[in-house]
């Protein structure tokens, strides 16, 4: 296995079903055509698709963050 592989662990494991969730509605709203309960495996979906997916979630998790933090600091 590759080293930067072995220790690959979620820091809150509750929420990998979250961020699947989050996963596939951003798929669905790029039209990507990936279905639920394919159990991570996207091998027929591009690189360039995969990778505009996992922008938009970085971004909307970004502007998550944000909110959150401007709501406390309030």
């Amino acid at each position: 296995m590759a080293q930067g592989q072995q220790g690959k662990k979620h820091v809150v494991p509750q929420a990998h079903k979250a961020l699947d969730n989050m996963k596939y509605e951003i798929a669905g709203e790029l039209g990507i055509p990936v279905y639920q309960g394919s159990e991570d495996y996207w091998g027929e979906i591009s690189s360039r698709d995969c990778g505009s997916v996992g922008g938009h979630m970085v971004r909307k998790m970004i502007q998550m963050a944000e909110q959150q933090l401007s709501t406390t600091t309030k």
